[in-house]
């Protein structure tokens, strides 16, 4: 594929980007595990309609402290469920939802501007100041916290973080194997399509308009996904208010379902 990619960079650009294009705004549908498909049956789930497409929402358990789950890139609410029935048991009410495009909600337009509009109205609505997210829905959930200084949240984790948007194009064009003339075209189409510029958007910049009080980040050091470097230059950015733990042995995806892990999350959730 990528020999044919590098032909038509050459030969036709503007076909290679709308491939690259399509790349980093439609996410690949991944099979739900029995256990996380379990877990979702058990949750009162309601589809609400944000920007004219049908989110998916869950609600876990009617504790007195509340939490919103927020999934990665490709992922979904259900990947969650190793972290659930410790929330639960800590007397938490559990909130969460699938992003357009990702698990049961409808196919949309899925990008960091979507995520965050999510995240603002499940807030509101739901009215909590404790969160956690994986990878890029720390994308989206710091650039909701950024540009809402009204919401105010006491404790944030990270179960990993992106931070520049940068990186997650060039991450595509080494995926698609395109040159760096056409990623440029790439980079124009996005910045003329979203009226933003892409060296402006990242996770480090976010952070520091955002009113968290506490957060912790937890990232493998040995992450093939996403490198640590990049939770580095986030905690780096947020100062005192973060706390950056290296870990092993998890990766990118096996950390959502570590124990050890889960009870670090609740204890500092607590």
């Amino acid at each position: 594929m990528k020999p044919l990619i590098k032909l038509l960079s050459t030969t036709a650009p503007n076909v290679v980007v709308n491939i690259a294009y399509k790349k980093i705004l439609k996410p690949q549908v991944f099979k739900l595990r029995p256990h996380e498909i379990e877990v979702l049956d058990k949750a009162e789930q309601k589809k609400v309609e944000i920007n004219a497409i049908g989110i998916q929402t869950y609600k876990w358990g009617n504790g007195s402290k509340k939490v919103l789950l927020v999934h990665g890139w490709e992922g979904q609410a259900g990947n969650f469920s190793d972290i659930i029935p410790s929330l639960i048991d800590n007397d938490y009410t559990v909130y969460a939802f699938d992003a357009p495009s990702h698990g049961f909600s409808e196919q949309g337009r899925t990008t960091m501007f979507d995520f965050s509009n999510i995240i603002k109205y499940m807030l509101d609505q739901y009215q909590m100041d404790k969160i956690i997210s994986h990878s890029f829905g720390s994308v989206g959930t710091t650039h909701c916290l950024a540009n809402h200084g009204n919401i105010q949240i006491s404790k944030y984790v990270m179960l990993t973080t992106p931070d520049r948007f940068e990186q997650r194009l060039d991450d595509v064009a080494a995926f698609v194997g395109i040159t760096n003339k056409v990623k440029t075209r790439l980079v124009n189409k996005l910045e003329t399509e979203f009226n933003l510029k892409v060296k402006d958007q990242n996770v480090s910049d976010f952070v520091k308009k955002s009113n968290v009080k506490e957060a912790l980040i937890l990232h493998d050091i040995n992450d093939k996904v996403v490198n640590i470097e990049q939770s580095e230059s986030v905690q780096k950015a947020w100062g005192n208010t973060c706390e950056l733990r290296r870990i092993e042995n998890t990766g990118h995806f096996r950390i959502l379902r570590t124990k050890s892990i889960v009870d670090q999350i609740v204890t500092f959730l607590d």
